[in-house]
C-alpha cells in the first residue's frame, strides 16, 4: 500500500509539472536616465526614447526587471556631467513604455537626490504601477521585497547594494538594503513564506572588471543556498559570466542597458537574460546581447 501511494504521488507531481504554465522573466542591467541620456531624450522630444526600440522585447515577457541607476529628483540635472544621477520624473515614461514591472532601487546612486529623492522615486514608480525592490519608507519595507503573481505562481523580488553613499555620505540610510549576507538570508526566508519563487538583485562588484570578485560570488551563492532561484547582478557596467549553481542561476553582471558611457568599450555592450519557469520550477535560461548607441539599447542578435 505504501509503494502504491508513493507511485500515485509521483505521478501526480509529474502531471502537475508537465501541465504547469510557463512564465518568462526578462532581466536587464543598469538603466541610467540622467546626463546624456536625458539630453538625447530632450533632443528627440520623447521621454520614452531611451527604451523605445527595446520596448517590444521587454513587453513580450511575463515579468520585466531592470536596475534603475539613479533616483528621480525635483531638481534634476539633465545637463550634468558629474556622478550625481538626478532624473527628471517625466523620464519614467521609458520604463512604462517598455512595460517594466519591477526595478531595483538599491544601488550606490540611490541617495544622489538626498532623502527626498528616495521618497520621490518610490512615488513616481508607484504612479506607473512599477514595483521597487531594495528601498522603502523604512528598513522593514526595504527588506520585505515585492511580489507579483503570474500564471498562478508568486514571484518575489529582493534587491541589495554593496554601497548606498556614492562617496557623498558617511552615515547609513536604513531605507536602502545593503548587501549583508546574514540579513539577506533572513529576508529570503521571510519572502519564501509569501512567494514560491524568490529572485535576488545584487548591485555589486568592481567596475569595468569582466570577472566577478569574491564578494559577488559569496553573496550570490549564499542567496541561492538560502532559497533564491535567480540572482541577477549589475554595477560593473560590463558583462560578466553567468552560471548555474545548485538549483538556481546567477548572472554576475548584465552590464549596461541604458547609459551614456563611452569608455571603456565594454560599457556599450550588455546582456538581457530570459529565465523561464514552468510553474515554480526553473526550466530554461537564455541570454540576448545588446549594444548601446547614443545611450539607447538594441538587440544585436
Amino acid at each position: 500500500m505504501v509503494v502504491q501511494m508513493t507511485r500515485r504521488h509521483a505521478l501526480a507531481l509529474f502531471t502537475t509539472a508537465a501541465t504547469a504554465q510557463e512564465t518568462k522573466i526578462l532581466f536587464g542591467g543598469d538603466v541610467m536616465l540622467a546626463r546624456g541620456v536625458a539630453r538625447a531624450a530632450q533632443a528627440h522630444n520623447d521621454y520614452s526614447w531611451p527604451l523605445r526600440e527595446i520596448a517590444p522585447v521587454f513587453r513580450e515577457a511575463d515579468i520585466a526587471f531592470v536596475n534603475l541607476e539613479g533616483p528621480f529628483a525635483e531638481k534634476p540635472r539633465p545637463n550634468s556631467t558629474n556622478m550625481l544621477f538626478r532624473v527628471q520624473r517625466e523620464m519614467v515614461a521609458g520604463l512604462a513604455t517598455a512595460g517594466i514591472d519591477v526595478v531595483s532601487t538599491a544601488n550606490n546612486h540611490a541617495r544622489d537626490a538626498g532623502s527626498a529623492g528616495i521618497d520621490l522615486t518610490l512615488e513616481v514608480l508607484r504612479e506607473q504601477g512599477i514595483l521597487a525592490a531594495g528601498t522603502g519608507k523604512d528598513f522593514a519595507e526595504a527588506h520585505a521585497g515585492v511580489v507579483l503573481t503570474r500564471n498562478g505562481v508568486r514571484f518575489g523580488f529582493l534587491a541589495y547594494t554593496y554601497d548606498a553613499n556614492n562617496g557623498n555620505y558617511t552615515d547609513v540610510e536604513p531605507r536602502i538594503a545593503l548587501a549583508d549576507v546574514a540579513q539577506m538570508r533572513v529576508d529570503v526566508a521571510s519572502l519564501r513564506q509569501r512567494a514560491e519563487v524568490v529572485i535576488v538583485s545584487m548591485h555589486h562588484g568592481w567596475e569595468y572588471y569582466t570577472t566577478p570578485n569574491g564578494h559577488q560570488k559569496m553573496f550570490a551563492k549564499a542567496a541561492i543556498d538560502a532559497g533564491a532561484a535567480v540572482v541577477v547582478g549589475h554595477h560593473p557596467h560590463v558583462v560578466q559570466p553567468w552560471e548555474r549553481y545548485s538549483d538556481g542561476v546567477i548572472f554576475y553582471s548584465l552590464g549596461n542597458l541604458v547609459f551614456d558611457q563611452a569608455e571603456p568599450a565594454g560599457t556599450k555592450k550588455g546582456l538581457l537574460a530570459e529565465v523561464t519557469f514552468r510553474g515554480a520550477a526553473l526550466s530554461d535560461v537564455k541570454t540576448m546581447p545588446i549594444e548601446i548607441a547614443g545611450g539607447a539599447p538594441r538587440l544585436t542578435a
